[in-house]
């Protein structure tokens, strides 16, 4: 393979509100029973990456023990492999990531040490499915310094949380704003790059040097006019994961049996580490319509347009609407809960109420789940 893949997953979010306390954005719950990061490492596996950095940094427990094993997506092999970076102390180095082109040069012995003449950066936030050998010979093909991955957002869509960028009739891109207030443009960058190895090293170590750490506004913004700066348009479903609303809607959409038919019928696959749990048990007396609903799960109560991730417990007489469930959550008896999301690990009291109004509403409980 021409090219290395590195998967950026170090970042907290503060727009994720609390679900971002315990575990990286990166680790985030998806589509009943995936994580975030699996779509970006099922990518770079479909398209035969066979060595691929892993570079995490914030509540990087529950991401460290998701990728504790490489084998579900395949990268059990003699030659590359799955890494995990953490940033780590050296002799000349104590800071923790500062930004992201920070996080690539603490690991610049890893870029230095590949062969492969191509980097792949993408990030573990987005939810897609791309073949990055297209993107590859696409800038082969362009000449380009760097690529960068775009898509045209839905008019009135607010992009206001993205790098916008403007392209010209060669698709060179002409102009790049990092999350400006407000944009004449609506095409977006996904963060997926494509950039030569050793220009890559040369970029950061510059940067380095200069005290300049984020991949986005001291590379590809200072350079934009210096460097072939090309972009690549995809018209596939794509999601961002972080704000609360935007996580909602990607779970949400996985409702839809054509987002579902899209990432799981059709090849090449999503992969994700298995659990040995049974199949959801739905007893007499549920009532179960349009919902998500994964396996070790015990349905007594009624749930509608919903998304139940692993291990849930509905009790007797639940009603649950348009919310989603995080794993191992026990919901007691006549529980009411709408518009919701429920942070994992959480046990919802008998008789409790909770509805978003205005909103999604994020209930974290911190109940005892057993009398002793």
């Amino acid at each position: 393979m021409k090219a290395i893949g590195i998967i950026l997953a170090g970042g907290n979010n503060s727009r994720m509100q609390e679900l971002s306390n315990k575990r990286a954005i990166a680790a985030m719950p998806i589509g009943g029973s995936y994580r975030s990061i699996d779509f970006a490492l099922s990518n770079m596996s479909n398209s035969h990456v066979q060595t691929v950095a892993v570079l995490t940094q914030y509540s990087a427990r529950s991401l460290n023990e998701h990728l504790s094993s490489s084998k579900w997506w395949d990268f059990g092999r003699k030659q590359g492999g799955l890494f995990v970076f953490n940033p780590t102390v050296t002799v000349d180095n104590s800071w923790w990531y500062r930004g992201t082109a920070d996080a690539m040069y603490q690991n610049i012995n890893f870029l230095k040490k590949r062969h492969e003449p191509y980097v792949i950066i993408t990030s573990g936030d987005c939810i897609y499915k791309l073949d990055y050998n297209k993107v590859l010979d696409y800038h082969i093909e362009k000449k380009a310094d760097i690529t960068v991955v775009c898509k045209d957002m839905a008019p009135g869509e607010d992009v206001s949380r993205y790098g916008v960028v403007r392209m010209n009739e060669d698709s060179k891109i002409v102009e790049f704003e990092e999350k400006p207030m407000v944009s004449s443009s609506n095409v977006i960058s996904t963060g997926i790059y494509v950039i030569r190895r050793r220009q890559l090293i040369e970029m950061i170590e510059r940067s380095a040097q200069e005290d300049r750490y984020d991949f986005v506004k001291d590379i590809l913004i200072r350079y934009k006019n210096l460097k072939r700066i090309y972009g690549y348009k995809i018209n596939t479903y794509w999601s961002n994961i972080a704000t609360v609303d935007s996580y909602y809607r990607t779970n949400m959409d996985f409702l839809k049996p054509e987002v579902r038919d899209y990432f799981f019928g059709q090849y090449p696959g999503i992969y994700s580490k298995i659990d040995d749990l049974p199949p959801a048990k739905y007893n007499p007396g549920c009532a179960v319509k349009n919902s998500l609903v994964s396996s070790g799960c015990i349905i007594n109560g009624q749930v509608e347009n919903s998304v139940l991730f692993k291990k849930v417990y509905v009790g007797n007489n639940c009603v649950i609407k348009n919310s989603i469930i995080l794993n191992d959550v026990y919901l007691g008896d006549n529980t009411h809960i709408e518009n919701c999301i429920v942070e994992s690990r959480d046990t919802i009291r008998a008789n409790s109420y909770h509805c978003g109004e205005d909103g999604i509403k994020i209930v974290v409980e911190k109940n005892e789940r057993y009398a002793i």
